[in-house]
Parts: C-alpha cells; structure tokens; sequence
C-alpha cells in the first residue's frame, strides 16, 4: 500500500467523522432519535483529534501526556453509551428490557475490569478487554434490532434510516472484534504487524461513517410518522 494511501487511513479516525457531520450541514432536520449517534460523532471528533494530536507531538509532550491510549478507553466507553440509548430509545418495544439490562451489564463489567484487571490510564497498550466487550455487547444489541425488525414484518427496511446505522456498526464491531481482540497481544510480539492491523480498523471505520452519512442524507424522505 502506498505511502499516501497509509496516510490517509492513519488519519482517518479524524476525517471519516468529519463526513456525516457535513452531511448534517444539508439535513439539519434528524429524528430525535439520531441525537446520540450525532452527540457521539462530536464526541468521536474531538476525541479522535486529541489522539493524533499526541501521536504526531508525542516527544514534545510532557510525559504524563505521551500516551493517547486512555483516550481510546474514553472513546470506546463514549461510543458505547451513546449507542445504548439510540437502541434503548428506537421506536421498538420488542426486547426494550433485554437492551436496558445490556446497558447494565456493561457498566458492571467497566468497574470489574478496571478495578481488578487493567488500568484505564495504562500508557503501554490500549484495554483490549473494554473494546472486545464493547464490540460484542454492540453486536448484540444490533442483532436485537434486526430481530425485532423481522418480527414486526417490516416490508419497507431498506428506506429505514435507523438500518443503515445499525447495518454500519454492525460492520464495524463484526471486523474488530477480533482486531480488538488480539492487538495487545500481537502489539507485544510484534508492533508493525499489529499497526497494520489497525489499519483494518481504520478501514470498518470508514464504512461505519459512510453508512451513518447514508442514514442522515435518507431520513428526510423517511416517515417518522408511521
């Protein structure tokens, strides 16, 4: 791969926001029910930029601010709460209970792990345990989703905005579960390869914000009425 097209992936966690939240420029009008996922895009960016930020300054920084990896732990946490209320809050009755629990159970497992297991402000490596779980219990809740669209015998899915995000970080979380999974401990072994695992992640990003981009241009000819 070449060099420009490397650059553009390492920078990617920054642009790839930066899409749908132009497109929101063009479509100011949302369902209330996309306001956490455009809360959380704001939150990614700004997150995102600080990241790169202490990845290009690093030996310039302090030493308590050369490491971005609690950054990543923020945002993990930050995508996950959001994305709990877009599904908790979606005009769906059908497993509304089950997706609270979820919410629950994440929390309870957030104090466990920090608490016993890793440490949220580990400069060395990102916390493969909360982006794992974080991956999984998405995938679960989209899958709820599809599942109640099946059962509820909805003809007209495809013009849904809410399946184009669903369908986007289903995507997302499916790829890197495993990228999440294993890149502490290739990181340990060997670093290159796992820097060019990463760019997998950086590429399911991109398409993770290409299909919310897609949901933003489609809900104005959605009826949220129905």
């Amino acid at each position: 791969m070449s060099k420009f097209l490397l650059s553009i992936l390492d920078w990617s966690e920054v642009w790839a926001p930066m899409v749908p939240l132009l497109m929101l420029l063009f479509q100011r009008k949302q369902p209330v029910y996309l306001k956490p996922v455009i809360i959380y895009l704001w939150i990614a960016l700004c997150l995102n930029i600080t990241i790169d930020f202490i990845w290009i300054l690093k030996e310039y920084l302090p030493s308590w601010l050369q490491s971005n990896n609690p950054f990543y732990n923020i945002h993990s946490i930050t995508r996950f709460i959001c994305f709990s209320i877009f599904f908790i809050r979606l005009p769906q009755k059908i497993f509304l209970s089950l997706r609270k629990i979820l919410a629950i159970l994440s929390v309870i497992f957030i104090i466990i792990n920090f608490s016993l297991f890793e440490n949220f402000l580990n400069p060395d490596h990102l916390s493969g345990n909360l982006l794992s779980a974080e991956a999984y219990l998405l995938l679960v809740y989209c899958m709820l989703y599809y599942l109640s669209k099946l059962m509820g015998d909805d003809d007209d899915i495809g013009s849904d905005p809410y399946f184009w995000i669903v369908t986007g970080l289903s995507i997302y979380v499916v790829v890197n579960f495993f990228v999440f999974l294993f890149y502490v401990p290739l990181d340990n072994i060997n670093g290159k390869l796992a820097d060019h695992m990463w760019d997998i992640h950086n590429i399911a990003y991109i398409l993770f914000c290409i299909f919310i981009t897609k949901a933003f241009y489609g809900s104005a000819r959605y009826k949220y009425s129905r």
